[in-house]
């Protein structure tokens, strides 16, 4: 069975080799062992377990939450549900943040088109000229009472 030690693993997942101690002294690789001299060993149920740790973390899970999510995984099966509804509220969650990233990558795109506008007219005022600026910008600045 093909093992990677710490350094190999941290770059398969690009993280380092810091940070899978930190994650190994929180308990958030419960399966992993060491070798006859202490140093650590990944497997590559090991390196799964690292890749959707990692797919967590950047999605905004909490490492206390992840935390639960392992301990879950050991319980077996009984947790199925459990884990399905933890993953399902994640996806809300991202899903959620990906609507509010396209809703400010408009307003950023707007502005990028208002300053070409702005450079090219040689005038900062340049909705008297542009209609449609003027109306991107009352629909994307819209002031909610």
């Amino acid at each position: 069975m093909k093992t990677y030690s710490i350094g190999e693993a941290a770059k398969l997942i690009n993280v380092t080799a810091h940070t899978l101690r930190f994650y190994d002294k929180l308990g958030l690789l419960p399966n992993l062992r060491k070798n006859s001299v202490g140093l650590r060993r990944f497997t590559e149920e090991d390196v799964h377990w690292l890749f959707i740790l990692q797919c967590l973390k950047e999605t905004g899970l909490q490492l206390k939450d992840i935390k639960k999510y392992i301990d879950l995984a050991q319980k077996g099966e009984e947790t199925l549900q459990e884990r399905l509804e933890m993953f399902q509220q994640q996806k809300v969650r991202i899903e959620r943040q990906i609507a509010d990233l396209q809703r400010n990558i408009e307003k950023i795109d707007f502005k990028v088109r208002y300053y070409e506008e702005a450079l090219k007219s040689g005038e900062a005022n340049v909705y008297k000229n542009n209609k449609k600026l003027a109306e991107d910008k009352k629909r994307l600045f819209k002031i909610k009472a």
